[in-house]
């Protein structure tokens, strides 16, 4: 009879932005999993309790989906003029591993937030009252992000009247700021990984279709709306009821990943489930978001709906938002054409729990686009803290 003793590890679990995360700090692991490999990844996933065939977390700390199947390491930074080191892992629900291939752009506010909680940030830069900006230096895809972080009394503000839709409560503001955003590693020096705008992208059972492709906060895959029969106003309910519908999202994720290239072969995007990210979009149009709130036209630039591991997001992936906003700000893209083209340096955007205002600077240097910033607010505050058990042979 297997009867391994729990161990207990500290452990805070925060909400960030429309996401849910375990945080922890890099010297508060077991030892074995305090580098990368398999022990961390088993952790991970017996914290969160995957890989689950019921896709219910109900034996651990997940909520069965991709907004809140995650965990966190943070460490005092290794970087120079940054904070802390930012180390992300999206835990797959029902399947055996972690991906560790992208950024939580949600959870980065968490972040910010964590450092200064856990003493990472010099108390002397610390306002008694005011914003406290913290460097954080994102290792998963190498980029710094800054957070601008309300201070009251010499601690993080968490409470205040700052409304994020998709969120019930309000909270405090937190001000990101993702500096140099494209993605100049594996998927290519531009932020557009095939050299264009738009793109004719050959998906197997679909056909061509209009895409833009961009690796800016997350490598993402646009295409129009009404060229896949949806308006893009949909919520939830009428994409991920729709086994069919997830199977085609799937197969043009799947070209899109192979044409930016992420991966060398369709198969490689089973173990690939976080990155890319599939977006569609269309011009404003009135809709009834998921809380029942009605959104008009007048009230948004564009209507974006994105996927997350294989499902409609129920409101938008932080780093998903900045691949909009950056795409917004490049005239000719889909992104910017949705949006009613020109240039443009902020975009508001109309998603299934309400709208979102993401701004970004784009420029045109040396015969190709870069972005030198983009900027959002989100909000961010600890639900729990203390530790986490989880079975001593788990890891």
């Amino acid at each position: 009879m297997n009867s391994a003793p729990q161990v207990r590890i500290p452990a805070t679990y925060m909400r960030g932005g429309t996401s849910k995360g375990v945080f922890f700090r890099l010297e508060d692991l077991p030892a074995s999993c305090q580098v990368p490999g398999a022990a961390r990844n088993a952790l991970f996933q017996r914290v969160i309790g995957s890989p689950d065939p019921y896709a219910a977390h109900i034996d651990g700390m997940g909520g069965a989906t991709s907004s809140t199947s995650k965990c966190v390491i943070l460490s005092r930074s290794t970087q120079p003029g940054h904070d802390v080191d930012y180390l992300y892992g999206q835990v797959a629900i029902d399947k055996d591993f972690v991906d560790w291939s992208g950024n939580c752009g949600n959870l980065t506010t968490a972040a910010g937030a964590f450092a200064i909680h856990a003493g990472y940030v010099d108390a002397s830069r610390l306002p008694q009252s005011g914003v406290c900006t913290v460097r954080i230096w994102q290792a998963n895809i190498q980029k710094t992000i800054i957070a601008h972080v309300p201070v009251s009394n010499g601690q993080v503000q968490e409470t205040g009247d700052f409304e994020l839709d998709g969120v019930t409560f309000p909270a405090a503001e937190i001000v990101l700021e993702f500096l140099d955003p494209s993605d100049d590693g594996e998927a290519g020096s531009s932020m557009f990984p095939t050299g264009n705008l738009v793109d004719d992208l050959d998906v197997p059972g679909i056909g061509i279709l209009k895409a833009t492709m961009i690796s800016a906060g997350i490598p993402t895959v646009f295409v129009n709306a009404a060229d896949i029969g949806y308006t893009g106003s949909e919520l939830r309910e009428a994409i991920n009821s729709d086994p069919a519908a997830l199977a085609r999202f799937e197969a043009i994720r799947i070209a899109g990943a192979l044409r930016m290239g992420l991966i060398a072969r369709p198969e490689e995007a089973a173990t690939r489930q976080h990155t890319p990210k599939i977006a569609f979009v269309a011009p404003p149009k009135d809709y009834i978001s998921s809380s029942g709130k009605a959104i008009g036209a007048s009230e948004v630039d564009l209507l974006v709906r994105a996927l997350s591991m294989g499902k409609l997001h129920h409101a938008m992936m932080g780093t998903a938002a900045v691949a909009i906003g950056t795409a917004a700000a490049v005239p000719g893209t889909l992104v910017n054409l949705a949006a009613g083209g020109g240039e443009r340096s902020a975009v508001r955007f109309g998603h299934p729990s309400g709208t979102l205002r993401v701004g970004a600077e784009a420029q045109w240097i040396d015969g190709q686009w870069t972005v030198t910033k983009a900027v959002m607010s989100r909000s961010a505050r600890i639900l729990m803290e203390g530790w986490v058990r989880v079975p001593g042979d788990a890891f």
